[in-house]
């Protein structure tokens, strides 16, 4: 039986969770970094990465799952675990969901979305020297707000990752991530939304698909008739891919 470790560290100013099974003393092939969503805590997205190391050898022995916290805390309403990357004006969400409508959030820039960027790239790059691994070792990806934030970033890394997970996100930001997504030319993207999610229009996330295909991105879009979730077909996908970024020739062996 495969022997999934987990431990907690801080890298630059995030405190993350690490998950793997790889042998003692070995190196992973691909460094997977998923961000949780508002209102969850840090540790939310952590059993996926448990999920996909049982599914697959080859996660296994060559993967390894970072999933850091959030640097804002919420507290209070929300439970002393709960974090955030961005505040978000929950007076405007709840009075929408009441009336039945949704927030355009597609030219959104969130106040704190620049701290939030930095801070995540600061990890990325700090694990990626750490091992040894290049820009295209990496598959970036969350969920919901960790979802935009992986976007957005992924957008401005220094060359294409390995795959982009956009789970429940939506597109925010339009006019720069338009101007910047044709310099991801060819990146591959698993993206899925539910029909019936009350919180993020499902419009928006066509919107997002059509903004990355049309820059030249390989988009496997995955509809569902359900919620503000992640469904299993969604991990299926980015099992998929991810096996299949292992299965591709690595520049650094």
């Amino acid at each position: 039986m495969t022997q999934t470790k987990s431990s907690t560290r801080q890298i630059g100013g995030l405190s993350a969770r690490l998950v793997d099974a790889l042998p003692e003393g070995a190196a992973p092939r691909l460094l997977c970094v998923l961000c949780h969503g508002y209102g969850a805590p840090g540790d939310d997205l952590a059993s996926i990465g448990g999920e996909l190391i049982r599914a697959s050898r080859a996660v296994a022995s060559q993967v390894r799952f970072i999933f850091p916290a959030a640097p804002l805390s919420l507290g209070g309403y929300y439970g002393s675990e709960a974090r955030a990357w961005w505040p978000l004006d929950m007076e405007a969400l709840d009075d929408a969901i009441r009336r039945g409508t949704f927030l355009d959030r597609t030219d959104e820039v969130p106040e704190q979305l620049l701290d939030a960027r930095t801070l995540l790239t600061d990890l990325i790059q700090a694990q990626l020297a750490e091992l040894g691994l290049g820009v295209d070792r990496l598959v970036l990806g969350g969920f919901s707000q960790g979802a935009m934030l992986a976007t957005d970033v992924s957008l401005r890394l220094a060359s294409n990752p390995a795959l982009l997970g956009i789970f429940s996100g939506t597109l925010i930001n339009a006019a720069e991530w338009r101007s910047l997504a044709a310099a991801r030319r060819g990146t591959a993207v698993v993206q899925s939304h539910g029909r019936q999610d009350p919180l993020l229009p499902f419009a928006a996330a066509e919107q997002l698909r059509d903004l990355l295909e049309s820059s030249g991105l390989a988009v496997e879009f995955i509809p569902f008739d359900g919620p503000h979730t992640i469904p299993i077909e969604s991990l299926v996908a980015f099992l998929r891919a991810i096996e299949g970024a292992l299965a591709h020739p690595w520049p650094h062996s």
